[in-house]
């Protein structure tokens, strides 16, 4: 049974929430192989730019979330190989706030940093379009301060806070060249005491047009007298992570490649967090791009050799190291129980939960929560007049791709308002190409159709590849993607896995019927595929619409 007694339900729903978050087990895809070891990716979803913290016993990483609400999704490990979705420190809109709202692919926030200081968590990134922000909160699970510009400036990106023994504060970063027109090197800055503006302009400190072309994401520590500056180059689907270090913040500065590709199978190795742990041993997070499951984060050890860190398997002693596919799990003491980001939802909360993201500042009309009837409530929410397809649409409830290989299904009813006509609803993949398994009332009464939007970043329309009329609102939406580890040679390094996705329906939640053509998933813009599910109205006003009712999302094996 779905759900047990309303009654019960009801009264002990908090406490099953929290123990179903804090527990949740991934069917399609756990690193912890359970014997001590661990498998890469240790998440096999799209937390691209990882950045990562320590504080006693506890790890808390964020990622880049761009357009994506909310934003800077947290994550939280015991073990750096099991993590779960705590909260986001943007929860519901990121400066300007406009109306109406719209998506903003790529955008917002770029390659994030997570530090604790002085009984303080603060996360920076940087909005190309605007300059460098700051966030800050005593718990990483909330509630974070409102977005404060630290640096105004187009395209400062990829920032980072430190702070020095003498109680100097600075901020390291990078430059997009898209906005900035340079890119390719590395600047500080001097920050308040507070953190939360700049008080020196930025100076650059490293020049990688030579050696290091594109590089950027830099992280700032410091050990035994030296700054070190972690940073990737050559390219996101393609590059390898440097280190830098000086004896002064302002350089100059040596460097060394550390972790590249080698002989290994995982490209472009790089962008990331170094950590410890309690008992003393260093570990390495990064990022490897495989296309439409965007940035899958990998973990990395990590040792230290006459002052410089080697990441990963030194097969040749050369110092710089290539990644590994398995490996024992970090040693922290303990051992910890298995535990995977949340992906299936039975919509049994008043809030929304950690793995969902909306496409855009959040909305309070696009959605009820009714968790006392286990269902969530999608209104129907007008597109703009511009609107070409669901490129344009803000309110797309989705969440990251968790496996390779994977399924997931949705049971859905819909409720359009009978004065209106192309009110829809449904299941898409979406990306700079999308699918869909979509329900809309016409002038026939309700049909589901497979469509399919091929360039829909760049406008182009969608059409319908199957249909079939219903005669009842209730119906269950799958989908299946599927991925056998061959590449699209014509992608940047040809390392852009071919993804398929295979859509179906059901009208008793028993037997499923295949409805269209297989699609090939595509990325979107600098994030991956992702996966949900939306309603709509037309461009017209009017003082209400329909709804759908979405009563449980599941991702399964099959």
């Amino acid at each position: 049974m779905k759900r047990l007694t309303q009654t019960l339900a009801f009264c002990l729903l908090t406490v099953f929430t929290a123990v179903a978050q804090k527990n949740y087990v991934s069917e399609v895809w756990v690193s912890d192989l359970g014997n001590g070891k661990y498998k890469n990716p240790v998440l096999y979803a799209d937390y691209s730019d990882p950045d990562a913290c320590r504080v006693g016993d506890d790890f808390y990483m964020t990622s880049s979330s761009f357009n994506c609400l909310p934003g800077l999704q947290i994550l939280h490990s015991k073990d750096l190989v099991n993590w779960t979705i705590i909260g986001a420190a943007v929860p519901n809109a990121l400066p300007p706030i406009e109306t109406p709202e719209r998506p903003e692919h790529g955008n917002r926030v770029w390659a994030p940093a997570i530090r604790h200081h002085n009984g303080e968590f603060y996360i920076f990134w940087g909005d190309p379009d605007q300059g460098a922000f700051m966030v800050k909160a005593k718990d990483p699970k909330g509630p974070w301060s409102e977005p404060v510009l630290v640096k105004a400036g187009k395209g400062i990106i990829d920032t980072c806070p430190f702070w020095d023994e003498d109680g100097k504060v600075y901020m390291v970063h990078a430059y997009a060249g898209s906005r900035a027109g340079l890119k390719s090197v590395i600047a500080i800055c001097e920050l308040n005491a507070e953190a939360n503006a700049a008080i020196t302009p930025s100076r650059i400190i490293f020049d990688g047009h030579e050696a290091h072309q594109t590089c950027e994401g830099p992280k700032m520590y410091k050990r035994n007298d030296y700054y070190y500056i972690f940073h990737p180059a050559g390219g996101v689907p393609t590059g390898w992570q440097v280190v830098l270090r000086s004896k002064n913040i302002y350089g100059p500065y040596e460097w060394k490649t550390v972790l590249a590709q080698g002989n290994s199978p995982v490209n472009g190795p790089h962008q990331g967090a170094w950590v410890d742990t309690p008992t003393g041993e260093d570990w390495f997070l990064h990022f490897q791009d495989v296309g439409a499951y965007g940035r899958i984060m990998h973990l990395q050890p990590m040792k230290w050799v006459n002052d410089w860190p080697v990441i990963g398997i030194d097969k040749d002693g050369d110092g710089c190291g290539e990644p590994v596919l398995t490996y024992k799990k970090p040693n922290v003491g303990q051992t910890y129980p298995i535990c995977t980001p949340q992906e299936s939802d039975e919509f049994d909360g008043y809030t929304l939960s950690p793995q969902w993201q909306w496409h855009a500042n959040i909305n309070e009309k696009w959605a009820y929560y009714a968790g006392d009837k286990s269902y969530v409530r999608l209104y129907s929410y007008p597109v703009l007049k511009e609107y070409k397809n669901l490129w344009d649409v803000t309110n797309l409830l989705l969440q990251k791709t968790p496996s390779d290989n994977f399924t997931a299904t949705m049971k859905l009813t819909f409720s359009p308002n009978p004065k209106l006509k192309g009110e829809r609803t449904g299941l898409v993949v979406m990306g700079r190409d999308y699918a869909g398994i979509i329900l809309e009332n016409t002038d026939k009464g309700l049909v589901l159709s497979q469509v399919e939007c091929k360039r829909a970043d760049k406008g182009k329309p969608e059409q319908a590849n199957a249909s079939v009329d219903l005669s009842q609102n209730t119906v269950y939406l799958k989908v299946r993607f599927s991925c056998d580890g061959k590449k699209i040679k014509g992608s940047e390094g040809g390392h852009d896995l071919i993804v398929m996705c295979n859509f179906s329906y059901s009208l008793d939640g028993k037997k499923y019927h295949p409805l269209g053509n297989p699609f090939q998933a595509r990325e979107g813009q600098w994030i991956g595929a992702k996966v949900g599910m939306f309603c709509t109205r037309p461009a017209i006003v009017t003082n209400d619409g329909g709804w759908a009712d979405v009563d449980w999302f599941r991702i399964t094996k099959k």
